[in-house]
């Protein structure tokens, strides 16, 4: 919180207050939480692609290495199908611990202690919503759809949550009748190097579109040069990046994504992103070749022993 003081009195002031809290970030015409991400342009090439594919599909998994704007572009898509309004758009992160009782339906203790209470998951809350405003669009945002047990967690809903099938009744465990809508649109993002990658091909990919996301030098170029990059640092980080992402035909786990150096914007800032964040993905990559990972590192840090000296 932060205080301000008007005419001798102290009013404090919350996230809410200064526009970066829940509320608006929710509802903002942003794709990510923080107050600097760049607001969202509906007439943006992928995003009208992603909104093509769900008229036609039922639905769209974003695949690829960390750090290629998957979850960035998956929001920014819900975002624009639903004008921001954040009560038609809901999100969810799987992982290992998370059940059809937090999707689709469960039971928790009630508020006095006495017994239990059905409890509708995020899922299924979205749909009913949506069921009552078919004029409106609803979108399900999934991340890290690899990381849970997507069958065991869509549960019967996996079949109705086909196109050819919306709007059809089926029946939850707890005996209500309940349908998937066609107003109901589902974004998931997931890393091809992920264990569950299998299941979920074998669960989705009759009925989801997949996208693959890549990492993007040129993106990755014009980022730097609107961060004010000097041009000699900016092509010898473009240089490394190339090189990291040109050994991922080897070895994908080598894969290094745009967003990783997206807010590099001078020495200081890029040693920063080695320092907190590239050099544990270089490790991870290359734990069984020492020789290509110490070369990587070598290469890295001749980036500004060169740029020093041509500074001389």
């Amino acid at each position: 919180m932060a205080d301000v003081v008007l005419s001798g009195r102290v009013r404090t002031l919350n996230a809410e207050d200064l526009a970066v809290g829940y509320t608006n970030t929710a509802s903002s015409k942003r794709a990510a939480s923080v107050p600097d991400a760049p607001l969202i342009d509906n007439e943006d090439p992928q995003i009208q692609r992603l909104i093509d594919l769900l008229q036609r599909y039922s639905g769209v998994i974003l695949s690829g290495p960390p750090g290629t704007s998957k979850s960035y572009l998956a929001a920014a898509t819900g975002k624009a199908l639903t004008q921001g309004d954040s009560d038609h758009l809901a999100f969810a992160q799987f992982h290992a611990s998370y059940q059809y009782e937090d999707f689709m339906e469960g039971y928790r203790p009630s508020v006095d202690g006495k017994g239990f209470v059905r409890k509708a998951g995020v899922f299924l809350a979205l749909c009913s919503a949506a069921a009552q405003d078919l004029g409106n669009k609803y979108v399900m945002v999934i991340d890290e759809l690899s990381r849970g047990d997507a069958g065991r967690i869509f549960g019967e809903s996996l079949t109705y949550i086909e196109r050819s099938k919306r709007g059809l009744p089926f029946t939850l465990p707890s005996g209500e009748r309940v349908t998937i809508p066609p107003n109901v649109h589902i974004i998931a993002t997931m890393n091809p190097l992920d264990r569950g990658v299998d299941e979920v091909d074998a669960a989705f990919e009759r009925r989801f579109a997949k996208v693959t996301l890549l990492p993007d030098a040129d993106l990755l170029n014009q980022r730097l040069i609107s961060n004010g990059v000097d041009d000699d640092l900016r092509e010898r980080i473009m240089a490394w990046f190339k090189r990291i992402n040109g050994q991922s035909k080897s070895f994908p786990a080598a894969a290094l994504g745009h967003a990783y150096l997206w807010d590099v914007a001078d020495q200081s800032t890029a040693r920063e992103a080695w320092e907190y964040q590239l050099q544990y993905h270089v490790d991870r990559a290359f734990r069984y070749e020492e020789r290509t990972r110490d070369d990587l590192i070598a290469a890295w840090f001749a980036i500004f022993a060169e740029a020093e000296s041509g500074a001389e």
